[in-house]
């Protein structure tokens, strides 16, 4: 099912898989992709996910990407809380969802993912944050920085283009201006970490090129829930798809402990 809603006066698509007449009514599974990414880029994941856990997913393009609205503003230190605190609260209120989420984040998904756990335990069954940032390192920055080399060279813009339409070097500039800015020095969300109390699996890539173990520790140390925390060896910031067979087990596994009793 493919549709559309009207979110914070942005329209924002969405789609759910696996649904069924009483979905609402259960644990869903509700996928955030990455910072210059969307819903197709996560291939065929949350279906993978969906069908062996037997759990409905939601998947949608935040606003601003894929083939929800265009932003008209420019990214600041607050986007993704404002994905976190006022979009997602609204998107699961509109399709009814009120039963706790088990939220699944990539990169800037993961951080939105760890910024709502901690401001809606009550709405939290649990979290599964790959590859995020909790705070901004060098690597962070040099990372941002080479992708705005290759895409002014001209080789990842026209794999945006694919998704992101006529929209994608706003959106390209806008994430990476924030990044590169000198406010983005200071960025760090370890006390909204210190708030999430659901059991948290956080997944990173030992070559991930923005950012270093310290992701993983910060949540180990800070988070109040349970945390499982693994680092992949040989792979990069996208392990779903460098390694998939790996994390699918992971976060089954994961899922499936958190809602065995319910």
């Amino acid at each position: 099912m493919k549709e559309f809603l009207t979110v914070e006066g942005k329209k924002i698509w969405y789609r759910i898989i696996n649904a069924t007449p009483t979905f609402h009514e259960h644990p869903v599974l509700v996928f955030l992709h990455e910072g210059l990414g969307c819903s197709e880029q996560w291939r065929d994941f949350p279906e993978v996910i969906s069908n062996r856990c037997g759990m409905p997913a939601l998947v949608f393009d935040r606003y601003g990407y894929g083939q929800s609205q265009a932003k008209d503003e420019p990214n600041t230190g607050w986007y993704m809380h404002n994905e976190a605190y006022k979009f997602l609260p609204e998107i699961l209120e509109q399709l009814g969802i009120y039963h706790k989420v088990i939220l699944v984040g990539h990169s800037d998904g993961g951080t939105i993912a760890l910024l709502f756990a901690g401001r809606f335990p009550e709405k939290t069954l649990a979290v599964v944050s790959e590859c995020d940032h909790v705070m901004c390192e060098e690597i962070t920055i040099r990372g941002v920085q080479q992708v705005v080399q290759s895409y002014e060279l001209g080789q990842l813009k026209p794999l945006l283009q694919k998704h992101h339409g006529e929209k994608t070097d706003s959106l390209f500039y806008g994430w990476t201006g924030f990044w590169l800015s000198d406010k983005a020095k200071s960025w760090d969300i370890t006390r909204e970490v210190e708030a999430v109390k659901a059991p948290l699996l956080a997944i990173q890539g030992e070559n991930d090129g923005y950012g270093s173990v310290e992701q993983l520790v910060v949540k180990l140390r800070h988070a109040k829930g349970p945390v499982q925390i693994n680092l992949l060896d040989g792979c990069g910031h996208v392990p779903h798809h460098e390694q998939p067979e790996r994390v699918t087990e992971l976060m089954v596994q994961f899922i499936n402990s958190v809602t065995k009793d319910l």
